[in-house]
């Protein structure tokens, strides 16, 4: 016992969980800013922006997160020298978030499509019936009712990136929780057991309030029909 928890002063566990933290935060808001604008393609009544958005979705949903963090990491900055921050760490750290937030935004986009399918076709009917194009009608009508309908996949879709951002170790982001897991385990073998049952512990910890929060909420406000 004592020689477990002696790990916990060499390594600094809450700080690697602390990078995971704040890769799942900036990712998420840029998955939920470009899967909305995807979504609204999909619904688009324009068949360029259709297809666009479609292609996105197969290309990316289909492709492993661990290819697309690669080419961040090896591609964009090793071969094309694309930087972006002054410092190491930093640039390697906002690779790790576009390539989560491009891979992640198309299960945005589809699971706010699912919460437009809930919107009855009278609500659009209606909208146009008031002389409202499609952004207004959108923005002011299906998105909201939508999003109310989109609770529960979209906090699915936060659980597995918070989950998948340890993919980030693949792009030797400092300090993130699953590279601090494998050094731990490469100089205390001995504790391989309960190092590992810490780490899933831990994001045990962090996603079961977001599966809570999300089931109460999608009860709370979805939309009576």
């Amino acid at each position: 016992m004592e020689n477990y928890l002696s790990l916990f002063e060499t390594y600094d566990v809450p700080a690697a969980f602390w990078i995971n933290i704040q890769l799942s935060f900036w990712a998420a808001l840029w998955a939920l800013a470009i899967g909305t604008v995807l979504a609204l393609f999909r619904i688009s009544p324009i068949p360029s922006l259709q297809w666009f958005g479609a292609a996105y979705v197969n290309i990316f949903r289909n492709t492993p997160l661990t290819i697309i963090l690669a080419f961040g990491f090896l591609g964009l900055f090793s071969v094309m020298q694309i930087n972006l921050a002054g410092e190491l760490d930093v640039s390697l750290f906002r690779i790790a978030i576009v390539g989560l937030a491009v891979y992640h935004a198309a299960f945005v986009c589809e699971a706010i499509r699912s919460g437009v399918n809930t919107v009855p076709l009278g609500q659009a009917e209606a909208a146009r019936a008031i002389g409202l194009s499609f952004l207004p009608a959108a923005r002011l009508i299906i998105l909201p009712q939508a999003f109310r309908g989109a609770i529960a996949p979209l906090g699915n879709v936060l659980i597995a990136l918070i989950k998948n951002s340890t993919v980030a170790a693949a792009g030797s982001v400092a300090a993130e929780a699953s590279g601090l897991m494998k050094t731990m385990i490469e100089f205390r073998s001995d504790l391989v057991i309960p190092i590992f049952l810490t780490f899933a512990l831990g994001f045990v910890i962090l996603v079961i309030p977001i599966g809570l929060l999300t089931t109460w909420a999608s009860r709370k406000l979805a939309v009576a029909r």
